[in-house]
């Protein structure tokens, strides 16, 4: 008698919602083996019996030959008695138990899926939401696990008879899709348009929303994670007018291409670009323009007030099938081919997910509302990505990306990060995966903490973490800090020290194991110090447990707080005061400044009035932002930064001519332990007699970039000298400034340094929760062998 062999394997990891029960099945029937498959709150429970080599070939390629969509994190088998019994089967999933298998993220809509939609002959024809097992939502309509449709906003629309049967078909590329749905059995699409909003005559919502668009309609469009608000990137009135109504400043827009060849003739597309336009994850990618802000080529495409005075256009291809639509099929009349994508919410608030919501919340936004009654569980926002050195980096990482786990170099407890208070995420982890929630938004607006809350709920469903110890940031009048004390309940809270958080973050992306200490180089606008001053050019000899300050920028009043931050001609006047330059008014940020608050400020100045003390390296470059003449009033977090990088690129090539910038190096007062000090006064004398003859603000703006990268250079090199330390990981936001992060990155490698930069977690607040969660293990470790 043949002998016979039967495994009980478990596979975690991201497994379900991704073809991966259907895969298993096709496999193991094709090696002729019994037995049957699930999906269980752990990930996916198989097991297979039959001729031992068949059974040894099926575990050992499991994963190798997995779906595309899956990441296999682990596979466990073991041999179990013989039950005999003949074929293989997909058995109902299971539910109980602790859940540890891994929810996907929502993916665009796959080649194949995109060829039906646009065939006549196909029944799925022009069908807003088609999808399969290889594409569409997956995250944001996930309420519970197992992951079936039972536990999907899936479960209101009963199957066909038409799709009941490609879901049962092994053979069929839709077995066992969750999402499936056709235009017999799904959800439905909508148009409601006016004030009170109704249904518009017409049979086609789709054909009636493009007409509105390419009219200069600004229209809701409720995508995958919540709704957007478009309008005709090339209609200069309707992007002003969404301006307005949005009340977003200067702030860039995104825009949607219907494809490449859209953005091509605008924007420098790399390989590296490519890969992330047209990859699954489909985020915003930031891309540089091709010729200077407000040209000629640039008018007939893009309006001006799309993204005034930025050097880059962020950009996005399609990802659902309505987006598809909306931007034309061929063969379909003309209309816009690049549109406006924002975020459906009031600058501020968090985006918008509910219909009753949409119409009351975006009364005042949008003329028109492109629905359907598919609830969204979970807000996502687009992601944000750019290339730095043919690396991506992230900027925001929400949809496409979440909630895919980061791998931890060490196991830690059950653990929940607050985050910080703006562009928060918060984060979860337990044993070697961290989860980082999608972007929640800036917490001062009482509903970004309820989203907050209902995320934080659903990412502990389907990750099982219950946390028993919290993290939050030092500062005691973060709101995120003020949730983490409220919801304690006993259970430990770490404070963790907001730079060292984002140092911490990056030794995690990277795999350090914290036994060495890193040269971490934070930069960013705001961090609460040990001090009680704002930190934010900070030079930190860190491992997850502590950090030494070993340098930092020279501190200088803040003057009235949020007010300097707005209006960075004050942080300008600041910095010239503390250098001890007179207020000429030659100089333009002087010019800038209206008389009576001119006089108002130096009173502030001089009595100390609501002066807080900084070291921010964001501020330093609003300073000489508007020193230089480029941007003396912010309406959005670092315009005034941005718009000097602008500058900068501008004058690369001669940015080594002329005298050079430099910081003077102080060491502590009297032989004093403490921290080396990093004074800018020569570089803003120098910049303000570069303005008094007449240099390019880009020139000056390229010295001044060429400045920090060198003073990055020369306190790494005096740290390695004094500590032997040869890692330096480069973080905070600032570093989203892809001119300084290259120019430090290769000024440190030419000095024989081992250099770590951001590339899935982002650089600034919306990857602190992450260097939080490790440093809290670290610490209540710690504490815990003490104790």
């Amino acid at each position: 008698m043949e002998a016979v062999e039967r495994r009980r394997i478990l596979v975690r990891g991201v497994v379900q919602g991704v073809g991966f029960r259907p895969y298993v099945y096709t496999r193991a029937t094709g090696l002729g083996l019994a037995g049957h498959v699930t999906n269980t709150p752990e990930g996916v429970v198989a097991e297979v019996e039959g001729a031992p080599a068949a059974v040894t070939e099926f575990c050992d390629r499991l994963a190798a030959d997995a779906p595309p969509l899956a990441v296999v994190d682990a596979v466990d088998h073991r041999r179990v008695p013989v039950a005999g019994g003949t074929g293989f089967t997909i058995v109902p999933s299971r539910t109980g138990g602790p859940a540890r298998t891994l929810v996907p993220p929502d993916v665009a809509t796959c080649a194949d899926c995109l060829a039906e939609l646009a065939d006549p002959g196909d029944r799925r024809h022009r069908h807003p939401f088609i999808t399969c097992t290889h594409c569409g939502p997956r995250f944001t309509i996930v309420t519970g696990l197992p992951y079936d449709r039972a536990h999907t906003t899936m479960a209101g629309f009963p199957m066909c008879p038409d799709c009941a049967g490609e879901y049962a078909d092994p053979a069929d590329r839709r077995f066992h899709a969750q999402p499936v749905a056709c235009p017999a059995c799904g959800p439905r699409l909508r148009l409601l348009a006016g004030h009170p909003p109704h249904e518009p005559t017409g049979e086609d919502p789709i054909a009636e929303a493009r007409r509105l668009l390419a009219a200069g309609a600004i229209v809701a469009v409720k995508g995958i994670g919540g709704y957007h608000l478009a309008c005709d990137a090339a209609h200069p009135a309707a992007v002003a007018e969404l301006r307005r109504r949005k009340a977003r400043g200067d702030k860039p827009f995104a825009l949607m291409a219907r494809d490449l060849a859209d953005l091509e003739h605008l924007v420098h597309i790399g390989p590296e670009e490519r890969t992330l336009l047209t990859g699954a994850a489909r985020p915003i990618v930031l891309l540089r323009r091709r010729r200077a802000f407000g040209s000629a080529v640039e008018a007939d495409a893009v309006a001006d007030g799309v993204a005034p005075r930025c050097p880059d256009l962020g950009a996005m291809l399609p990802y659902t099938p309505v987006h598809h639509l909306l931007l034309g099929l061929p063969g379909d009349p003309p209309g816009p081919r690049l549109l406006v994508m924002t975020s459906g919410n009031l600058s501020g608030e968090p985006i918008v997910t509910r219909d009753d919501e949409a119409l009351e919340r975006l009364a005042g936004l949008a003329d028109a509302w492109l629905t359907h009654d598919r609830p969204i569980h979970v807000p996502c926002d687009d992601s944000v990505v750019r290339v730095c050195d043919g690396e991506p980096l992230t900027v925001r990482r929400s949809r496409g990306y979440a909630p895919l786990p980061v791998a931890l170099p060490l196991p830690v407890p059950a653990v929940l990060a607050a985050g910080g208070d703006l562009k928060n995420t918060f984060c979860l982890g337990e044993g070697r995966l961290a989860w980082l929630s999608a972007h929640i938004g800036d917490m001062d607006d009482l509903a970004t903490q309820y989203a907050c809350e209902r995320a934080q709920r659903q990412l502990e469903a389907v990750t099982g973490v219950t946390p028993a110890l919290l993290a939050a940031d030092l500062h005691p009048g973060y709101r995120s800090g003020q949730r983490a004390g409220r919801a304690a309940a006993g259970r430990p809270l770490v404070r963790v020290q907001h730079h060292h958080a984002h140092i911490a973050s990056a030794m995690a992306e990277h795999g350090l194991d914290g036994a060495r200490r890193v040269i971490g180089v934070a930069f960013d606008g705001t961090g609460y110090g040990d001090d009680g001053a704002v930190w934010g050019g900070e030079f930190l000899l860190a491992d997850y447990a502590g950090y030494t300050r070993f340098a930092h920028l020279a501190y200088v009043p803040l003057p009235g707080g949020d007010a300097a931050v707005h209006r960075p001609y004050r942080m300008a006047l600041s910095q010239l005061r503390a250098a001890g330059i007179e207020w000429a008014p030659d100089l333009p940020c002087v010019a800038a400044c209206p008389p009576d608050e001119l006089r108002v400020l130096r009173a502030q100045l001089e009595r100390n009035l609501n002066c807080a003390p900084t070291s921010s390296m964001g501020r330093l470059f609003d300073a000489v932002s508007s020193l230089a003449g480029v941007c003396h009033r912010s309406g959005y977090e670092a315009q005034a930064a941005i718009e000097l990088e602008s500058a900068a690129l501008t004058d690369l090539a001669d940015a080594g001519s002329g005298p050079g910038y430099a910081f003077a190096l102080r060491p502590p007062p009297d032989g004093a332990d403490g921290p080396v000090t990093a004074d800018p006064a020569p570089l803003l004398a120098a910049v303000a007699a570069d303005v008094r003859a007449g240099t390019d603000p880009a020139r000056i703006a390229a010295r001044f970039h060429t400045a920090v990268a060198e003073l990055v250079g020369a306190l790494c090199a005096l740290a390695r000298e004094r500590h032997g330390l040869d890692t330096v990981a480069l973080t905070g936001g600032v570093f989203a400034n892809t001119l300084l992060s290259s120019a430090c990155a290769r000024i440190l490698r030419e000095r024989d340094f081992t250099v770590l930069r951001h590339l899935r977690v982002p650089p600034n607040d919306g990857g602190l929760s992450l260097g939080q969660l490790m440093v809290a293990a670290a610490v209540h470790a710690t504490d815990t062998t003490s104790s």
